[in-house]
């Protein structure tokens, strides 16, 4: 049965799902949660939860990332972000969150945002997360990255992540502008690469033959993005993870065994859309305002992406997500609210033994139903 519906006479759509529309099912078996895996791995990289964090100022710092990474996951440092282009943005950091007035902020953040990235900072901070014994992660937007990456790879890091809302292995770009040459660019890498992000199967099997190790899922649907309002894009996540799932799925046969990791990015706000993510097909998720409510986050309550200070147009908000405990008490619990903002692994392993699977990979098969809101 065709999915499609007639928006106009000249104009038909696809039927997509969000994860507020879908559920997942329980099956006949359940288990104590105690008997329950949230491990996973990518390349030669083990960890404990899914969870990666997203490479914002608001969510991850150094501190932050190392924290994340004895809590069993993995944080991603920003490395076009405050730590890389200022010694010590602390106190920038700290004075930003005074501000409330949206215009003031932008104007703040533009100033900020507009010293130099310093490729000094950039070791720096990676060596700082290397000292600390955890799995070391970078990010860069795809116009920094070859400006950049052999400092990073340089400066040891374990995972190179190439982010932006849109990543394509097929970009086309005004003459005398060079694009990134994905396919070459992580061919000639001595260190897994994640790129994103995709939202659709063909895009990301284009993504999957350039050689990456995991591919991003979602743009726009972030709790700061405002890409659906200034650029109409959208794309509801539990479709996307499915869509990009299949082409996985399709990937590995048509490259005869080699398996490339599904990362939800955006639109994960509570536990229950984490859960739902890796139900329709994720790997991990690839969390941002879940992680900047952390009393201890760097955003110090509020929560920011590189689009919110575009110079000139911005796609994203400075929003307030407040704080709601501290990172360890988001992670891994006890939480003191039932909104699903804290214990997201504890909530992951009570789904997972409650439907009766006790791996990640075997979650990704539960049965899902769809109901109308």
């Amino acid at each position: 049965m065709s999915n499609e519906i007639e928006i106009g006479r000249g104009k038909r759509a696809r039927r997509v799902y969000t994860f507020d529309e879908i559920g997942i099912v329980p099956t006949r078996r359940t288990r104590d949660p105690e008997l329950v895996s949230t491990g996973w791995t990518i390349d030669a990289f083990q960890f404990e939860i899914p969870v990666l964090g997203a490479p914002m100022d608001s969510v991850m710092s150094p501190a932050t990332a190392i924290a994340l990474g004895r809590l069993g996951g993995l944080g991603v440092l920003n490395l076009e972000g405050l730590w890389t282009r200022y010694e010590n943005p602390e106190p920038l950091l700290a004075d930003l969150a005074t501000i409330s007035d949206p215009v003031a902020a932008l104007a703040r953040m533009r100033e900020l945002y507009a010293a130099p990235i310093r490729p000094e900072l950039i070791t720096a901070r990676l060596g700082e997360i290397r000292e600390a014994g955890v799995t070391v992660a970078g990010a860069l937007s795809p116009h920094r990255t070859a400006e950049f990456s052999e400092t990073v790879i340089g400066a040891g890091v374990d995972l190179f992540v190439i982010r932006g809302n849109t990543v394509s292995a097929e970009h086309v770009s005004v003459p005398g502008r060079e694009p990134l040459n994905l396919k070459q660019f992580i061919y000639e890498l001595d260190v897994p690469v994640i790129v994103g992000g995709a939202a659709t199967y063909q895009s990301a099997l284009h993504l999957m033959r350039t050689g990456a190790a995991g591919v991003l899922v979602g743009f726009g649907g972030g709790a700061s993005s405002t890409t659906r309002a200034t650029l109409g894009i959208r794309a509801p996540m539990a479709t996307a993870i499915a869509d990009v799932a299949g082409a996985r799925t399709d990937y590995l046969d048509e490259s005869g065994g080699r398996y490339v990791h599904v990362i939800a990015d955006g639109g994960l706000g509570t536990s229950g859309d984490l859960i739902k993510a890796i139900a329709c097909g994720a790997d991990a998720v690839m969390l941002g305002a879940a992680l900047a409510r952390a009393t201890d986050a760097p955003g110090g309550g509020w929560h920011w992406g590189q689009e919110a200070h575009h110079e000139d147009l911005p796609r994203g908000a400075r929003v307030q997500v407040g704080g709601v405990a501290p990172l360890e008490q988001i992670i891994s619990g006890p939480a003191h609210v039932a909104d699903g903002t804290a214990n997201l692994i504890g909530a992951l392993r009570r789904a997972m033994a409650t439907a009766g699977y006790s791996e990640v990979k075997e979650f990704q098969r539960v049965g899902i139903v769809h109901a109308e809101r």
